[in-house]
């Protein structure tokens, strides 16, 4: 990673995107239509649905985010917090089914944690125009080594950064602190780079591609961020308060 030591990752965020909590059904809206749009459109991960809004059973239990392309004022991307289920607070969460057979309980039982304060980490999307060239395009969301550029032209993932960091201060601030994430290997290597303490709980699984179970805390997901980070955390959070 190339930064000058001048380059503050917050304001350059700031200058190109917002971070929102979808707290209205208005936003949550614009959140399924995202969604539709990544997974069922363009990458055929779920069927398409008349209404062109994807949605499961998960989705009124969590906490919704997206990011705005400031310039257009475009939602461009969202993510989603899975908590427990409320009156069933042991009904599995989507980790805990697609990895039941490759989960190591020696590191992590999740059977065994208070529920109100795990979640996971779900449904991450950006649409077609603000994902990478190439194979990333049948991603989601990813990172790849280009997105850091190099010494005369650095670079930075503003956006899954950005939706990661969000997601995290919005688990914080809602008594959230362990998170589940089931992501590419590569995703979380990247993450790794920026401080982030992302373990890996298990065996890897075949959805949608190969995907490994991690979990991070919330706490130690801050606490940890390396300096460069910690103006574009702090925007982040700025952000997320604001709309609450």
């Amino acid at each position: 990673m190339f930064f000058p030591a001048v380059f503050n990752l917050g304001k350059a965020f700031k200058q190109y995107f917002e971070i929102v909590p979808a707290l209205s059904d208005a936003l949550r809206d614009h959140v399924y239509r995202i969604r539709h749009q990544v997974y069922c459109e363009e990458l055929a991960f779920e069927p398409q649905r008349p209404d062109r809004r994807e949605r499961d059973e998960y989705d009124t239990h969590s906490l919704h985010l997206l990011i705005r392309d400031v310039r257009s004022g475009e939602f461009i991307g969202c993510t989603r917090i899975v908590r427990a289920r409320p009156g069933d607070p042991y009904y599995s969460m989507p980790f805990e089914k697609f990895c039941a057979a490759t989960l190591d309980r020696t590191i992590v039982d999740p059977a065994r944690l208070p529920r109100d304060t795990m979640a996971e980490v779900s449904r991450l999307a950006v649409i077609a125009q603000f994902r990478k060239r190439g194979n990333d395009e049948k991603s989601p969301l990813s990172i790849s080594d280009k997105d850091f550029g190099t010494s005369e032209q650095p670079r930075f993932p503003y956006i899954p950064v950005g939706l990661y960091l969000g997601t995290i201060e919005l688990a914080r601030l809602n008594g959230i602190d362990t998170l589940f994430v089931l992501t590419e290997p590569r995703l979380a290597n990247h993450f790794r780079k920026f401080g982030v303490n992302m373990q890996t709980i298990g065996g890897a699984v075949e959805h949608r591609g190969q995907r490994i179970p991690s979990m991070m805390t919330t706490h130690g997901t801050i606490d940890n961020l390396w300096a460069i980070f910690r103006p574009l955390y702090r925007t982040i959070a700025a952000d997320v308060a604001q709309q609450r």
